[in-house]
């Protein structure tokens, strides 16, 4: 079992409440405001925020002291002193996010104006947290290296690895999950290693988390992302924050048993949805075959030779992934729904037009104006850009859920 905490945010910037009670959201609302609308002057920050402009102007200098922001001079506007500029400092502090997956490590350093500054991809041999917590510590300092000759400051670090985390006597649990880190404080320990903050979460709700904020998801308060790691996962967002459970284990669907439309059905865990619609089950049909691929380039290359083997994967996990589509449309409601993660865009594209035809379910609507099942924008960087986000919204994005009243005071 994996102890772990986590959260994320909406990227909408909202307005302030009372300075005196909840001076830490009214700084994460100003950084929002720059970051979504900047440059902008303390008085536009204030009309926007509904915020005094005292307040306004005593946290600006502050942000300022800290190097978050970064005064760009006066805009000429009419009569008057015209106002200084605030922006975002893009060499400022920054973030880094880290994929955990069973066969490598994805690095990403990302400023505060959400710009990638470095990203790395190291290959693994091991997973167990004697191997694991070296590399990460490794990998910050190389990616901070790399960017700027004095150490990048971090507002953390964020670190996600596949669930499911803290279950015990879980038969159906996959090959995709990371054997050894059992009954370990994940946060703790990797925050130790690294000398950083760390925020832990579930590799398919970061990857949502990272299409929201980068890709597809823009443009949806509400939806679904299928996460093709080496197993399969569900990042659900919900107006502009991630569902996340009682327990960082909302969305394992890799360990439903689901009947496909075209075949027998199996029972207990070798009918696991996982089993047959997952990385890991292309590439053990493929090794049974004597065509071992486990790069990203072997399968878009095998995609592009028409590999009948690969064909037949498509149209096997189309037949789990159909009907698996309506339920989560049933209990969830989504605007859409996402896929994306470890496979090429073209293998995704090929997998979303074998759903076809979808189930009926409650998103089947003459009036829907966004098509049931999508592919993302982000690409095989969705997760640690959603780890990087991790302690950016922790630390800089208002809450949703806030005293939002406009009396500015």
């Amino acid at each position: 079992m994996m102890k772990k905490t986590g959260s994320a945010g909406s990227v909408r910037p909202t307005i302030g409440s009372n300075p005196g009670r909840n001076r830490n959201h009214n700084r994460r609302v100003v950084l929002d405001m720059v970051r979504a609308y900047g440059p902008l002057g303390r008085t536009e920050i204030a009309r926007r925020a509904q915020l005094t402009p005292q307040a306004v102007s005593n946290i600006v200098d502050e942000l300022v002291g800290e190097q978050m922001l970064i005064e760009l001079g006066r805009l000429r506007s009419g009569r008057g002193q015209p106002p200084l500029q605030f922006a975002v400092n893009p060499n400022g502090p920054m973030t880094a996010g880290v994929e955990i997956a069973t066969d490598h490590i994805m690095t990403v350093l990302i400023d505060l104006s959400g710009q990638i500054r470095a990203q790395s991809y190291r290959p693994i041999t091991a997973t167990d947290p004697a191997f694991i917590l070296p590399q990460l510590r490794d990998e910050i300092a190389s990616i901070r290296a790399s960017v700027s000759d004095d150490p990048v400051r971090l507002l953390g670090v964020g670190v996600v690895m596949p669930g499911p985390f803290e279950i015990e006597g879980m038969s159906s649990v996959g090959p995709a999950t990371l054997p050894g880190w059992t009954g370990l404080d994940v946060k703790h320990t990797a925050s130790q290693a690294i000398g950083e903050p760390v925020e832990i979460e579930n590799d398919a709700t970061a990857a949502a988390v990272g299409e929201r904020l980068y890709g597809a998801g823009r443009h949806h308060s509400s939806f679904c992302f299928v996460y093709f790691g080496v197993g399969l996962g569900l990042g659900i967002i919900h107006e502009g924050r991630p569902l996340r459970g009682a327990f960082g284990n909302a969305g394992e669907i890799g360990h439903l048993g689901v009947t496909p439309r075209n075949r027998p059905a199996l029972y207990g865990p070798e009918g696991a949805l996982e089993r047959f619609a997952s990385l890991y089950a292309l590439r053990e049909r493929l090794t049974a075959a004597g065509r071992p691929s486990a790069t990203i380039e072997d399968l878009q290359q095998l995609h592009d030779q028409q590999d009948p083997i690969l064909a037949d994967w498509i149209a096997e996990a189309a037949d789990y992934l159909a009907p698996t589509i309506a339920a989560i449309e049933n209990l969830l409601d989504p605007e859409t729904i996402i896929f994306g993660g470890a496979l090429p865009d073209a293998i995704i594209d090929a997998l979303i037009a074998a759903l076809e035809p979808l189930p009926v379910s409650v998103a089947t609507r003459r009036a829907r104006t966004a098509a049931r099942v999508i592919r993302g924008q982000t690409g095989q960087l969705t997760a640690a850009l959603g780890a990087a986000a991790l302690p950016m919204l922790e630390t800089i994005t208002p809450r949703l859920h806030v005293d939002t009243r406009t009396d500015p005071q």
